[in-house]
């Protein structure tokens, strides 16, 4: 099962929408064939292991990190390419969160006469697909926040330049997480002021959704982010703004959003990726969004990248978070800290109250 994972984790940045699986068919005391998830549509990782079988399979026993899969989608049901296969027995980390799969999967095998074991390693195997986990069971997507900062907790200067703070090693890991994620969030000043592409460029060659907060259509249309690959949306207020037709010209799909106090509604943007099938998000902005990301209670994790350096008390602060007493300060708390390059990896889990 730990092989099965370590698969697992081999498709995390291909397999969205669907949950990154792995599987390892023994027989005797060897393996005899092994697969993983891929890109949507193709054979999920059953089947491929089924495919790279050494030798016939009937007989065997399967190591799967997420409960077969029961239901005809863009590939047929796992659960009955291994009946099929003639396997003898399935070892299952978790069940499937899934409302299509949950628990019919594990049904499917026991009604065929397959011996079904549950539960090795599910702590681990529920670490692999956090997002998916989270769309299924709550209905929205789990939005990771990146932040760069100074060690006096400052992420641009007042004018707003913030390249560099960090060194090569640290903007390499952001693109790690970009690679993983299925959308990338940020406010339209961000965009703006520093001209991002928000783009996977090392590490995978899918590109994310990127979504723009940008109430009033302020993204000039020369923008860089319209002239990438992939797609990019722009959340804003009303329907009949002006500049949305030159902005649609450029590439941009344009969404109109629920207002909030005269800003794009935050969680209705989450929603609205979710059903978008988007598992994971990634928040790339200035502190203001991220403020109001964190005062809603929408960040599920904070990635924190910290560099040796001072910019003083002028510079702009990581979090716009108008807090006035000690009763109000946000709990966190810190999951990892670990060095990359020159700087340090903070991970950082809020730990939010109840009923606010």
């Amino acid at each position: 099962m730990a092989r099965a994972l370590r698969l697992a984790h081999s498709g995390r940045n291909e397999s969205t929408p669907n949950p990154s699986v792995g599987c390892v068919l023994v027989k005797g005391d060897k393996v005899i064939g092994e697969g993983y998830t891929q890109a949507g549509g193709v054979p999920h990782a059953e089947v491929h292991a089924i495919q790279s079988a050494s030798e016939p399979v009937d007989g065997c026993i399967a190591y799967v990190t997420l409960e077969p899969c029961s239901h005809q989608g863009k590939s047929p049901p796992c659960s009955v390419a291994l009946i099929e296969a003639g396997v003898s027995r399935v070892v299952v980390a978790m069940t499937d969160v899934n409302p299509l799969v949950s628990g019919q999967g594990i049904k499917q095998l026991r009604a065929a006469g397959i011996s079904v074991d549950l539960g090795v390693l599910e702590a681990q195997a529920r670490a692999v697909n956090p997002g998916f986990n989270k769309r299924m069971t709550c209905g929205m997507p789990r939005l990771t926040a990146k932040l760069a900062m100074s060690l006096d907790g400052r992420t641009a200067m007042a004018s707003g330049q913030s390249q560099w703070i960090t060194g090569p090693e640290a903007r390499d890991d952001v693109q790690r997480l970009r690679a993983r994620s299925c959308a990338i969030v940020s406010g339209v000043d961000t965009v703006i002021v520093d001209d991002a592409a928000l783009t996977v460029r090392k590490f995978g060659s899918r590109q994310p959704l990127r979504m723009v907060l940008d109430s009033r259509l302020r993204l000039p249309v020369d923008a860089k982010i319209l002239q990438q690959a992939g797609d990019t949306c722009i959340a804003y207020i009303g329907d009949d703004n002006p500049l949305a037709e030159p902005l649609q010209k450029a590439g941009a799909e344009l969404v109109s959003m629920p207002a909030d106090n005269g800003r794009v509604d935050l969680a209705a943007v989450m929603k609205w990726l979710a059903e978008r099938q988007c598992n994971e998000v990634l928040l790339e902005c200035g502190p203001r969004l991220a403020g109001a990301m964190l005062e809603q209670q929408l960040i599920d994790e904070l990635v924190v990248y910290m560099a040796p350096i001072l910019m003083g008390s002028n510079a702009r602060p990581l979090f716009d978070l108008p807090l006035a007493q000690m009763s109000e300060k946000v709990q966190l708390d810190i999951t990892e800290i670990r060095a990359v390059g020159d700087d340090w990896r903070i991970r950082i889990e809020p730990r939010y109250t109840a009923g606010k």
